[in-house]
């Protein structure tokens, strides 16, 4: 059976953390700022990090895990 190549459309966007946390950036911070409060503007900054079912299918994707 061949190796399971890894999803690099989603190795450019996610990356794995040393404890295994899956990181994302942020839906919606790339344009139309002015509309949005300047709490949310702040908390589109920073990245997030993905809940445990999802991070295990994109794991397994990545095959880092």
């Amino acid at each position: 059976m061949p190796k399971q190549k890894t999803h690099k459309g989603l190795a450019k966007r996610v990356k794995v953390t040393a404890r295994g946390k899956v990181k994302h950036r942020r839906a919606g911070a790339s344009h139309l700022m002015s509309s949005k409060s300047s709490k949310r503007r702040r908390h589109l900054r920073n990245p997030a990090t993905v809940k445990t079912a999802k991070a295990r299918t994109i794991k397994a994707e990545l095959n880092a895990g």
